[in-house]
């Protein structure tokens, strides 16, 4: 299957079959599907090769490979994993001290004459100072950071967690904004069997007025038999602090259909109807998870079949799933219009629920029936 997209050199093909290959204990044959094509990949097809030759005793060569590349940060987070394989720990943090002095020495003033390249240079180094054993080196130079939190996580509040330095970490959650040290806070509690604690944690941060944090206390709550706590919770929050927010309210429903409480989920969700920040068809998604969940899916399918949006290819979509799930799955096939790109995987997972294995790879083997005009072509993209 994947071997006409290999020829081409496209990079996602031969990192799949390389993970095959490595799957099947064929390293060898993964390593050189890698090396022909990791020209085609930029840096991070780079990153993956170093990877894969440090997983299988070669670490040495993968050091060599990425150090060239030390200024990209997704390069740079590999040199300190395959360092710390081989022990090579001074010899990393002295390249980043060097990125880091060089950033400081021309920097930006944007960047209150700080920029380092790779960006996450200083963070790294903590990294490294930390596999040392030089926790409080790291915890000194994550208290330098201008960036706090990368994807919900503070990297400070997770190393004092990781070292039982719940002291500390308590102080820096009550002074860091962003509420994302509160929330490891709240974990590390949890896990350690204080959930009043961890509530407490959480409270901290008004959830009344933050929607993250409400769905977070929501969910511990709901681990610790409070579900009806964390219903009212939810059902509360104000629109003003994200209530009604479609991914909120999908929260809530869910916690209905746990508790048991399906049908007061159905009429709240009707009840909010007019005021929810949800799309329509998000509405139609929801009422339909409910419906299901208290057996009522052929009204679903009833009330899917005479939406004015159901020959739309997300519509259609949802009408499908609930065809296939009630034992229906070539109606479903029959929905899906796979000259639309959207519908491919959807449509070829219904085919195979439908015993059509055949048509579900042929489906997948077809090229795309059109690319609209002027969209520029991305490495990730197939070659045809």
């Amino acid at each position: 299957m994947l071997t006409p997209y290999l020829a081409t050199g496209w990079w996602r093909a031969a990192r799949s079959v390389a993970e095959l290959f490595e799957g099947w204990e064929r390293v060898d044959e993964a390593i050189e599907v890698v090396r022909s094509n990791v020209g085609s990949g930029g840096l991070s097809a780079v990153k993956d090769f170093a990877l894969l030759l440090a997983r299988h005793g070669r670490g040495d060569e993968a050091f060599d490979l990425l150090l060239p590349y030390v200024g990209d940060w997704l390069v740079a987070e590999a040199l300190v994993k395959v360092g710390a394989g081989l022990g090579r720990f001074e010899e990393v943090a002295n390249l980043l001290i060097a990125r880091i002095d060089a950033g400081r020495e021309t920097g930006w003033p944007d960047f209150g004459g700080r920029h380092t390249e790779p960006s996450n240079a200083l963070e790294l180094l903590a990294t490294v100072r930390e596999q040392q054993g030089r926790v409080d080196e790291a915890i000194d130079l994550l208290r330098k950071r201008e960036i706090t939190s990368v994807n919900g996580r503070d990297q400070l509040a997770d190393l004092l967690a990781r070292h039982d330095r719940i002291e500390e970490l308590r102080e820096y959650a009550a002074t860091e904004s962003l509420g994302d040290a509160a929330q490891c806070l709240a974990e590390y509690l949890e896990q350690r069997g204080d959930v009043a604690g961890a509530v407490e944690a959480y409270r901290s941060l008004s959830p009344d007025r933050s929607p993250n944090t409400a769905v977070a206390l929501a969910q511990l709550l709901a681990r610790h038999d409070r579900g009806n706590e964390a219903i009212e919770l939810l059902r509360t929050l104000p629109s003003a602090a994200g209530g009604d927010d479609d991914w909120v309210v999908d929260a809530l429903c869910t916690l209905y259909v746990d508790q048991g409480r399906v049908e007061e989920g159905l009429a709240h969700l009707d009840d909010r109807r007019t005021r929810l920040g949800c799309e329509e068809v998000e509405f139609f998604r929801l009422r339909s998870k409910l419906l299901v969940a208290c057996g009522r899916r052929e009204q679903a399918i009833e009330e899917a079949q005479v939406r004015p949006e159901r020959d739309t290819w997300y519509e259609a979509q949802i009408l499908a799933g609930l065809l296939s799930d009630a034992g229906r799955p070539q109606e479903a096939v029959a929905l899906l219009d796979p000259a639309i790109p959207a519908n491919r995987s959807v449509l070829a997972g219904h085919l195979m629920t439908a015993g059509r294995v055949e048509d579900a790879v042929a489906l997948v083997h077809q090229p795309p029936v059109y690319v609209k005009p002027g969209r520029p072509r991305s490495d990730d993209d197939p070659p045809f």
